[in-house]
């Protein structure tokens, strides 16, 4: 199975439980088939949780969900060593980050020691419990979901953590004909949460998910592409209103997004509108604008669409 035809049957198992967020489902997928982890912002009732469980149940994976909480310690996310009276021994109980997708919901609200204890497991794909590492599936996945109007309580990521994410994907409203769409469904008996009776179900599983990684090895990516990229995400450094830019890894996320969303598109080949596309979801958490930059209105945003508006794209 290809990546497009993979795309396209999860996009349509997915939607028929969430309607009018096809470009988050999208994103959700890219991450995954490149490896990497997402952090969604959004208001709470946007579907995020939903979302993210559909897709699991897509890729045929185990689903576990964390609610964070000032109180939550690492042991209750990667799990701890119990005494067994019965045993007289040692026995690990396996935390919930013992899966393929993970959803840790409202991350900046646990404390940085906890955050730290992700953050070892994203990057690593391993926990460390009492000096012992513990490997985690071949095929692991997190989506961090944060709202983006509530602060107080909370603790913002550090730049190391939000640069593990692959991307950040903003969840926003539906359209008004898509929320009627949605009120349609209920009034006619259903509940979108009941996956299994609205008849979401496995799409691929590990073997189909390295066949279409194996794909992207075969994408083909020429030099001015590539020199493309790497403008982009140095301009973002350069640029007199930021403190941090897009860093090597971005360029690298960059790029392998690129590879999926040409593959998505039926090509084997990657153009610049590719790049463009996922500049803003895989660079907007990587850059800390100056103070006075902020001060006069400019957003992340802004400068994004700035550089690529900027930068000479390849013929």
């Amino acid at each position: 199975m290809t990546i497009q035809e993979i795309a396209q049957r999860i996009k349509s198992e997915v939607g028929k439980v969430v309607l009018g967020q096809e470009e988050v489902i999208v994103h959700l997928l890219t991450a995954v088939l490149a490896g990497g982890h997402v952090l969604l912002e959004g208001v709470p009732g946007v579907a995020k949780t939903l979302m993210v469980r559909a897709l699991a149940r897509c890729i045929g994976g185990d689903f576990r969900r964390v609610q964070c909480t000032p109180d939550l310690m690492p042991a209750d996310i990667t799990g701890t060593n119990v005494f067994d009276m019965q045993q007289r021994t040692f026995r690990l109980v396996k935390g919930p980050v013992f899966t393929n997708v993970l959803l840790v919901d409202e991350i900046n609200r646990t404390p940085p020691k906890t955050q730290s204890a992700l953050l070892q497991a994203m990057q690593e794909r391993q926990v460390t419990i009492d000096g012992v590492d513990h490997p985690l599936p071949e095929m692991f996945f997190v989506a961090a979901t944060q709202n983006p109007i509530e602060y107080e309580g909370t603790y913002p990521l550090p730049e190391a953590q939000l640069d593990r994410f692959l991307m950040k994907v903003d969840v926003g409203y539906p359209t008004p004909e898509v929320e009627q769409s949605i009120l349609r469904l209920y009034l006619e008996g259903k509940d979108p949460q009941d996956l299994e009776a609205a008849g979401v179900g496995p799409v691929i599983g590990e073997p189909e998910l390295a066949q279409a990684r194996g794909e992207l090895a075969r994408m083909t990516v020429r030099d001015d592409v590539l020199s493309y990229v790497v403008e982009l995400t140095r301009q973002t450094r350069e640029s007199p209103h930021t403190v941090l830019g897009a860093s090597p890894r971005a360029a690298v996320h960059l790029m392998q997004c690129a590879q999926i969303v040409a593959a998505a598109e039926g090509r084997d080949f990657v153009i610049p509108e590719d790049v463009q596309t996922m500049t803003a979801p895989v660079i907007r958490h990587r850059i800390i604008l100056r103070p006075e930059a902020e001060t006069e209105g400019l957003t992340v945003e802004r400068l994004l669409e700035s550089v690529i508006s900027s930068v000479p794209v390849p013929r």
